[in-house]
């Protein structure tokens, strides 16, 4: 198979895998709490080593414990859920209070870069996109070419989710995006741990 072909097959794969995926919703999330270029810079960091980690991996990954790799992800989308509902109740709080709504206290890129860096990274561990990028290169496909298919198809799908959670923010209060983010870390928390066991 050609490099192009290949590159261009794992980005074909990989973009309907993730636009559904929990890979989505967090940047989506990250997006409503943060500035959106540090989030996409943290995510994208993330993708970079989740697909470097698989395409030098190759079948490898698919060894590692998964229940252990899911109790961690799962524990983190429940931490993530309990952040995000504190949040939610103080953006409901001044919105009640008929403040008007002012930025959020001030967090530098790098902090955001570095929260969307960990969460992404942590949520990628045995996800489908990481497991689908290894699988490629087993099968005999040039592993810098799949790399980068792999890598752009993630760039792409974080770039929608950063676009989406501004365009929202614009038109949803951010306590109902909040509590409506909590609730799905909440639920990607529950449906991991069910996985687990």
């Amino acid at each position: 198979m050609s490099f192009f072909l290949a590159a261009l097959t794992a980005f074909v794969l990989i973009v309907p895998v993730e636009l559904p995926d929990k890979t989505f919703v967090a940047t989506l999330m990250l997006t409503t709490r943060y500035r959106p270029l540090p989030v996409w810079v943290g995510t994208i960091a993330a993708f970079f080593v989740q697909c470097l980690v698989a395409v030098a991996a190759g079948q490898l990954v698919t060894l590692l414990p998964t229940n252990v790799v899911q109790w961690v992800v799962a524990g983190l989308f429940a931490v993530f859920a309990l952040m995000l509902f504190r949040a939610a109740r103080q953006h409901r709080a001044t919105e009640l209070a008929d403040e008007a709504p002012g930025p959020a206290k001030p967090v530098s890129n790098l902090r955001a870069a570095v929260a969307s860096f960990l969460v992404l990274f942590a949520a990628e561990w045995g996800d489908l996109s990481q497991l689908l990028t290894a699988s490629l290169v087993a099968k005999g496909n040039n592993p810098f070419a799949v790399f980068i298919g792999s890598w752009l198809g993630l760039v792409f799908v974080s770039g929608l989710a950063v676009l989406l959670g501004r365009a929202l923010l614009k038109r949803v209060r951010p306590s109902i995006i909040t509590y409506v983010a909590s609730a799905l870390c909440a639920v990607f928390a529950v449906v991991t741990a069910i996985s687990a066991v």
